[in-house]
C-alpha cells in the first residue's frame, strides 16, 4: 500500500495515448541499470538509518535523513523514490498551506528524478500521477469540520500515530456518513496494524458506499494477500480494476499480485487489420495487407470489418448518436465490425473449412459465443472514444467484465 492516501481525491485523467490499458498493463517494466558504488552506498550507516525510518512509517524524520542522502548519492534512485514518498507524507503534517505545498512540489521532483535514473515501479507511477504540477491537493470535503477531521487523520498517518488516525478518520466518516475516502483510510490504518480481518471490513463498507471505483477493492486486496489469501485477493483486484479500468493505478494491484504468484499476464491471440483511414474531405481509404491475400485461413472475412467500420463513419453513427455532433469511434461500432467478421467467417467455414484457420479468428468467434465481445473491446482495445461507452455498459453488465477479465487475462490462484 501506498505511504499516504492524499492521491485518492485525485481526478486522473484516462490513460490512452497510442497504446490500450491492456497492452500498458502487460508491457514489461523497464530495467533500471545497475547502480555503481559510487552511485549509492547500501552499507552508509545514515542510509541504512534513513530507509529504516522509512519502513518503520516515520516518514517525516526519514525525509530529513533522505534529503541529506540523495545530496550525497544523487543516482541513488531508490533513495530518490523514498523521499519522494515521505515528503508526501510529510506534507500532510504541514499546518501552514505553503509548507505543504512546498513538500508535495518537492516530492514530485524526487520521483521525477527517480523516473529519470530507470525507476518503473507502481509506487513511483502512482504517487506522480497524484501530484499535479502546481502542488496544490483537493479538499476532502465542502464541509471545512470534515475536512478538518480528515486533515488530522492524515497528519496523524504520516507520523504513525494510528490510534489517533482511527479516531480523525471515524470522526470525519460520523459528520459525513457517505465519505468513501474516511472508509478506507481506516481500514488502511487498520491493515498497518495487522488487523486484517477488521481492515477488510472497512475495505467492505467503502464498497459498498462506492462500488464504482478501484482504491477500496486494491486496499482490500492487498490485505486478504497479506494474509496469504491468494485467490480471494484475486478477486478484488478483478473487481478493482473492472470499477474503472483506465488509470495505471486500476492495474497495480493485479500486478503485485502477479509478482506475488510469479505469474503473468495471458496473451489474448487477436490482430486486429490496420483500421481504414480518411483524409481531410472525409475520402476513407482501405488498407489490406497483401500477405493476407491467398491464405486458406479464413481471412477474407476480415475485410467485412474495415467495410462496417467505414459505414459506421459515413452513415451510422448519426443515426445511433443522433445527439453527438461530431463522429467517434464507439463500443457500437467496434462490436458491430468484430460480429460482421465472425458471421462471415462462420459461413465460409460451414461452406468449407479452412485448412489452418485463422487464430485471431478462432479466438473473435468464441468471445461472441460467450457473450464477451463488448468487454474485451473496453478492456483490450478501448481509445478514447469507447471509452465514453465503459461507465454504461459496466453499469448494467459489471458481471460479463469481471467474467472476462478472470477468463481471458488474469491466470488462476496458484
Amino acid at each position: 500500500m501506498l505511504p499516504s492516501k492524499w492521491f485518492y481525491a485525485v481526478v486522473i485523467s484516462l490513460v490512452f495515448v497510442f497504446l490500450s490499458v491492456f497492452a500498458l498493463a502487460q508491457a514489461p517494466a523497464t530495467p533500471s541499470p545497475s547502480p555503481s558504488a559510487a552511485d549509492m552506498n547500501p552499507n552508509d550507516p545514515d542510509r541504512q538509518e534513513a530507509i529504516r525510518l522509512y519502513h518503520e512509517h516515520k516518514l517525516p524524520e526519514a525525509a530529513a535523513m533522505l534529503e541529506k542522502i540523495v545530496e550525497k548519492y544523487p543516482k541513488d534512485t531508490a533513495a530518490h523514490e523514498a523521499l519522494g514518498a515521505s515528503l508526501v507524507s510529510r506534507a500532510d503534517t504541514q499546518t501552514e498551506p505553503e509548507k505543504r505545498k512546498a513538500d508535495r512540489l518537492h516530492a514530485r521532483a524526487e520521483l521525477l528524478r527517480a523516473k529519470e535514473l530507470g525507476d518503473n515501479s507502481d509506487l513511483c507511477n502512482v504517487l506522480l500521477a497524484g501530484i499535479p504540477e502546481d502542488g496544490s491537493v483537493s479538499a476532502f470535503s465542502d464541509s471545512k469540520e470534515v475536512d478538518a477531521a480528515m486533515g488530522r487523520g492524515e497528519a496523524a498517518f504520516a507520523q504513525g500515530d494510528w490510534a489517533t488516525a482511527i479516531k480523525e478518520y471515524k470522526s470525519a466518516l460520523e459528520l459525513d456518513p457517505k465519505l468513501y475516502l474516511a472508509a478506507v483510510n481506516i481500514g488502511d490504518t487498520y491493515y498497518r496494524l495487522k488487523q486484517f480481518d477488521t481492515a477488510g471490513e472497512w475495505f467492505a463498507k467503502a464498497v459498498q458506499l462506492d462500488p464504482n471505483r478501484e482504491v477500496g477493492y486494491r486496499y482490500w486486496g492487498d490485505v486478504l494477500m497479506a494474509d496469504g489469501k491468494m485467490k480471494e485477493a484475486r478477486e478484488k483486484f478483478i473487481q478493482g480494476l473492472v470499477a474503472f479500468p483506465y488509470t495505471k493505478t486500476s492495474w497495480v494491484g493485479l500486478n503485485g499480485w502477479l509478482s506475488h504468484t510469479h505469474l503473468a499476464y495471458k496473451k489474448i491471440p487477436i490482430q486486429l487489420p490496420q483500421a481504414p483511414t480518411s483524409d481531410a474531405k472525409g475520402n476513407s481509404t482501405i488498407t489490406i495487407d497483401p500477405a493476407s491475400l491467398g491464405k486458406d485461413d479464413g481471412g477474407a472475412a476480415w475485410l467485412m470489418y474495415s467495410m462496417e467500420r467505414v459505414l459506421w463513419k459515413n452513415e451510422k453513427f448519426a443515426k445511433e448518436y443522433p445527439q453527438e455532433k461530431a463522429y467517434r469511434h464507439s463500443l457500437k461500432e467496434e462490436t458491430s465490425a468484430l460480429s460482421l467478421v465472425v458471421t462471415v467467417y462462420g459461413e465460409t467455414q460451414h461452406d468449407k473449412k479452412a485448412k489452418k484457420p485463422d487464430p485471431s479468428l478462432i479466438m473473435l468467434s468464441q468471445l461472441e459465443k460467450e457473450g464477451l465481445l463488448e468487454p474485451y473491446v473496453l478492456l483490450v482495445k478501448a481509445d478514447n472514444g469507447i471509452a465514453q461507452d465503459y461507465f454504461s455498459y459496466r453499469d448494467q453488465h459489471r458481471d460479463k467484465l469481471i467474467q472476462f477479465v478472470s477468463n481471458y487475462i488474469v491466470p488462476p490462484a496458484p
